[in-house]
């Protein structure tokens, strides 16, 4: 999950392997959300694949109230290295 000049938001992991965990991710240039996270597991010989779902929350103080302060994510598959 690199750097953005967008800020960054919490993806919530709604199931898989790492259901009920979050992560703080950036934004795509453009201002929208990541379509596709791929987060590492703690052995580093997997990467867990986790989509966007609908989930969307707005936080009311927000300086970009225009943009989700979390969203749901969840899994696809594991990729193996």
């Amino acid at each position: 999950m690199g750097t953005s000049s967008s800020g960054a938001y919490t993806a919530k992991l709604t199931d898989g392997p790492l259901e009920g965990k979050t992560v703080t991710t950036d934004f795509l240039d453009s201002g929208e959300p990541q379509a596709r996270l791929e987060i590492p597991a703690s052995s580093g010989a997997k990467r867990y694949v986790y989509t966007r779902s609908g989930g969307l929350e707005y936080a009311s103080d927000s300086a970009h109230s225009d943009r989700p302060s979390a969203v749901d994510y969840r899994f696809i598959e594991a990729l193996f290295d």
